[in-house]
């Protein structure tokens, strides 16, 4: 084949067409399709091999077939690679978030008295009101936003938590 300009620029005009259909039935998107398509033609333009006029229309279609494959390949692989990521990094924020409750816990049982935990136990572990709280420990209302002001106070300084 004779690779000057007008007979690239020739064959680019007549193969495009059936090329990018048969990219689009493959990889199934617009844009892809003109990607495997352009980078067929780039790359015939930097080797420009050497074949018989008859069989380059076999050769493209068959180098656009070849290069949707690789597409298509490293989709999977980033869809795999994304996956594993998202797994690794749901798995280290379970991680932390379970050494956080370890040293919470910690800090609760060491630093607390056995009615600040109650309180807490009811309040937060319980879902009841301070109300609810006061009534089940025979303590007032205040008395339980006191120990959970105070306990919560305590938690934050051991674990330097901001506010």
């Amino acid at each position: 084949m004779d690779y000057s300009k007008q007979e690239f620029e020739h064959l680019f005009k007549d193969s495009y067409p059936h090329m990018y259909r048969m990219a689009f039935s493959m990889v199934e998107n617009a844009d892809d399709a003109k990607d495997a398509v352009h980078q067929v033609f780039a790359q015939l333009w930097r080797s420009k091999p050497q074949m018989a006029e008859d069989s380059i229309r076999g050769y493209l279609l068959a180098a656009t077939r070849n290069q949707c494959l690789h597409m298509l390949r490293s989709r999977q692989l980033q869809r795999q690679m994304e996956e594993e990521l998202q797994r690794g990094m749901a798995e280290s924020e379970n991680e932390e978030r379970e050494d956080l409750l370890r040293q919470l816990q910690q800090v609760i049982d060491s630093n607390l008295t056995e009615q600040d935990r109650r309180v807490l136990s009811l309040h937060y572990d319980e879902e009841m009101t301070y109300e609810e709280t006061a009534t089940v420990l025979g303590i007032s209302a205040s008395a339980v936003n006191k120990h959970i002001t105070r306990s919560l106070a305590k938690i934050r300084s051991t674990l330097k938590i901001a506010k």
